[in-house]
């Protein structure tokens, strides 16, 4: 594996050691930070070009579903509820 040597400032240091967990290394704080994380940014004119049906469309598959989730979880809900686990 080759290694690499980084220069932190002191704060950089610190900021970077607060968000390791416990038993993780400088690399896997490093890792964890920056593997998968989008930014919001990036989206920015993405629906520009949609047709007002497209977007209707789609807009219309959220809200059903966001019911079918919702109903879903107040359906679990009852059933622990009903198992004697706590609401």
């Amino acid at each position: 594996m080759v290694v690499k040597t980084v220069t932190l400032t002191k704060d950089a240091y610190d900021a970077l050691a607060s968000l390791k967990r416990d038993g993780e290394s400088f690399s896997e704080v490093v890792r964890r930070l920056t593997g998968s994380q989008v930014l919001l940014s990036s989206f920015a004119g993405a629906w520009s070009g949609a047709s007002p049906e497209k977007v209707r469309e789609v807009r219309d598959y959220l809200r059903a579903s966001d019911r079918l989730s919702k109903r879903k979880l107040r359906r679990l809900a009852a059933v622990g509820t009903a198992h004697g686990q706590p609401r």
